[in-house]
C-alpha cells in the first residue's frame, strides 16, 4: 500500500540530483543524508516461525512503482531501492493489482543484480485454483524470479472455505520451495476479526495490516493475537494516506520527540508504530531516495515507551 506524503525539512541537494540523474546517485544521496539522519544500525526483528531477522523498515510499491516505462522515474525508484539496501533495509512488498509495480520491481532488481539481497513479497487475489496458479506464475515472470520470499492472499473475503483452499495451494507451492513464507493481507479495520480467526486456525507465517497513529484499530486485539500465534506482522499505510502529515501541517515536531530520536514528522509517525513489539516491519510507499533515508532512520535509535506513546497520541489528538 502507498502513502501520499510531503517533505518536511531538507530537500535533495544539487549534487545528489545530478548524480541521481546520471544513474549513480545512490552513494551520493546516502552521503548527503539530511540532518535528521540517526546513528547506529537499523533495528531488526525475528520472524516468529523461523527466527530469521528482518530490518523493521522496508518498501511498499503501490502507486509509487506503477510507473511503466518512464525512464526518469525508473532511475529515481532504482535509487530508492539502492538507498534502502545501503541503509540496511531488505523488504519490498508489491502485488499484481498495483499496475506495473511488479514489472518495475523485477526489472530494477535484475538490472541491479540485487534479487538475492531483498526479501521479496507479493500477493495473489484469485480464488479459483486455476486462476490463482496463473496469477502467481505471472507474478514470478514479472518479478524475474523463480521464487518469492512471501506470498500473501490479497484481502481475503468472508468465505472461510475459499480462503482455506487458497492457503492450501500456497502451502503446496511453499512445500516445493517456490515460497518461503505465506500469509494474508488487509487494509480495512472491518477485516480484523477475520484475520484473527485465520491466524489462530491456519497458523500463518505473516499477516499484513493497516496501522498508523490515525488508524489504531489493530491495537485492540489483532496485534496481541499475532504475538500469541507467532505470526509476523507487516504494516501498510503507516502515514494513513497522508492524513497524518496533513494533521501536523505547519506544526514543528515537539522538542520532547528528541527523547526517542524523531527529528521529523515521518520518523515520529513510524516510531510510534515500530514501538509495538508485535510489528515486524513497516512498508511505507516511497518514491524518493531522501524519503527512504528518513524512513530508515525511524528504525534506528530509541523507540518511545508506552507512556511516551500515550503522550504522542494525545498531542496528535489535540491538533484535530
Amino acid at each position: 500500500m502507498a502513502d501520499i506524503r510531503f517533505r518536511i525539512g531538507s530537500s535533495i541537494s544539487r549534487r545528489e540530483f545530478l548524480a541521481l540523474g546520471a544513474g549513480i546517485g545512490v552513494a551520493a544521496a546516502f552521503r548527503g543524508a539530511p540532518a535528521s539522519a540517526a546513528a547506529g544500525p537499523i533495528l531488526t526483528r525475528a520472524i516468529p516461525r523461523t527466527g530469521e531477522r528482518l530490518p523493521v523498515v522496508g518498501l511498499g510499491t503501490a502507486i509509487v512503482f506503477d510507473i511503466g516505462d518512464d525512464a526518469a522515474r525508473r532511475v529515481e525508484r532504482r535509487a530508492v531501492i539502492h538507498t534502502m539496501l545501503e541503509g540496511g533495509g531488505r523488504v519490498i512488498d508489491t502485488a499484481p493489482s498495483y499496475g506495473t509495480a511488479e514489472v518495475v520491481v523485477g526489472d530494477l532488481l535484475a538490472a541491479m543484480q540485487s534479487r538475492d539481497k531483498v526479501f521479496l513479497a507479493t500477493k495473489v487475489r484469485a480464488a479459483r485454483r486455476e486462476a490463482a496458479i496463473a496469477e502467481m506464475e505471472q507474478s514470478l515472470q514479472r518479478l524475474r524470479s523463480d521464487k518469492v520470499d512471501l506470498m500473501q492472499i490479497h484481502n481475503p473475503g468472508s468465505d472461510a472455505g475459499a480462503t482455506a483452499a487458497q492457503l492450501g495451494l500456497l502451502r503446496e507451492w511453499k512445500d516445493k520451495g517456490v515460497f518461503r513464507y505465506i500469509g494474508v493481507t488487509h487494509f480495512q479495520a472491518a477485516a480484523n476479526e477475520r484475520l484473527i480467526e485465520l491466524m489462530r486456525r491456519e497458523k500463518l507465517d505473516f499477516v499484513q495490516v493497516n496501522y498508523s497513529m490515525a488508524e489504531r484499530s489493530v491495537e485492540q486485539r489483532l496485534l496481541a493475537a499475532a504475538a500469541e500465534t507467532g505470526t509476523a506482522v507487516l504494516i501498510n499505510l503507516p502515514f494513513a494516506r497522508g492524513k497524518l502529515f496533513s494533521a501536523v501541517r505547519g506544526q514543528p515536531v515537539p522538542a520532547w520527540a528528541a527523547e526517542f530520536e524523531a527529528a521529523i514528522w515521518g520518523q515520529f509517525f513510524l516510531k510510534y508504530v515500530l514501538a509495538h513489539e508485535a510489528v515486524t516491519c513497516v512498508i511505507p510507499g516511497t518514491d524518493k531516495p531522501e524519503y527512504m533515508l528518513d524512513n530508515l532512520n525511524a528504525g534506528r535509535g530509541r523507540l518511545p515507551d508506552a507512556a511516551m506513546r500515550r503522550k504522542m497520541t494525545g498531542f496528535l489528538d489535540s491538533l484535530r
